[in-house]
């Protein structure tokens, strides 16, 4: 069972698809680390040795921003775009697409406007 950033791999993954399950860790920077370290990304977790499991362990919190230390940033810098006032902040704190997304027929759910059949939840239309 190897624990890596405090966070456990399950074993019958091939290694290079199970480092994704560390936050911070996507397939590109998976891929990445397994080639500074050497390490086959093709073998399971469950068959990995304790040299292999530590080698990895040292080079993830060397190099790598993962799990708290990353949500702390990213939270931070939420919260700065908030507390100056700025539109991403403002989206940001309403939970609304905050990069330009259209929002008259997508994120409607979070817009509270559900339509649970066709004609619900839509302006309707004068009939002149």
């Amino acid at each position: 069972m190897a624990r890596i950033a405090g966070v456990t791999l399950p074993p019958n993954k091939k290694l290079e698809f199970a480092l994704c399950y560390i936050y911070g860790i996507g397939s590109v920077t998976a891929k990445k680390v397994l080639g500074e370290t050497k390490v086959d990304g093709n073998i399971r977790v469950k068959d990995l040795s304790e040299d292999d499991v530590n080698l990895l362990r040292s080079h993830i919190e060397k190099n790598i921003k993962v799990e708290g230390e990353l949500r702390r940033e990213v939270m931070g810098n939420i919260k700065r775009l908030k507390d100056i006032g700025s539109y991403r902040g403002s989206r940001l704190a309403k939970s609304l697409p905050a990069r330009g997304q259209r929002t008259k027929t997508n994120s409607r759910t979070v817009r509270g406007n559900v339509r649970r059949t066709m004609g619900s939840g839509r302006t309707k239309l004068e009939k002149t």
